[in-house]
């Protein structure tokens, strides 16, 4: 049985570019493997965690996460601040060996608790998520969001993400 007494979310820094690349190319894979071709896997693996890509980001003021349970890394989140009052959780992924153990939800209330405590006004949190996703869908409309939109955004190749962009009302405490 897997408990929450080991498992802990700690903020990235440069020196876990390898390790967030390592990690997304594993879990993003897994995730979307039966949604997107392998083609576009490939293309949107190396366009969301190249080494490069991270580190501009973390560089960049995104902040990234890192769940661990037992010391090992198991699953991320990262979270941009577009506008004064509107964020970005862009990505938030789960190894599915700790998926259904209530670490999902740990996760994304770690990234609203993260909003709370740079956003001393109420604010608006919103993600993309795949359209034929409806595990995650099912998962957001749990944890309080809504759809807000829905979009195909052209991401280069030919390729696009089908998604839905949803949205949660953050009240400050």
């Amino acid at each position: 049985m897997l408990t929450s007494v080991d498992w802990q979310i700690r903020q990235a820094s440069t020196e876990d570019v390898e390790l967030i690349e390592k990690l997304g190319k594993e879990v993003f894979s897994i995730t979307y493997r039966e949604m997107l071709s392998a083609e576009q896997l490939a293309y949107m693996i190396e366009m969301m965690y190249a080494p490069e890509v991270v580190m501009r980001e973390i560089e960049s003021g995104v902040a990234w996460f890192i769940a661990e349970y037992e010391g090992k890394p198991c699953g991320y989140i990262s979270v941009e601040r577009e506008e004064e009052q509107r964020f970005h959780l862009h990505k938030i992924y789960l190894h599915p060996t700790f998926q259904g153990h209530g670490f999902g939800e740990k996760l994304f209330q770690h990234a609203v608790n993260y909003i709370r405590s740079v956003c001393s006004k109420p604010c608006m949190m919103e993600l993309n998520v795949n359209r034929d996703n409806s595990r995650a869908l099912a998962f957001y409309e749990r944890m309080g969001m809504r759809c807000l939109l829905k979009e195909d955004f052209p991401i280069g190749n030919g390729f696009y993400k089908t998604d839905y962009i949803m949205g949660l009302d953050i009240e400050t405490r």
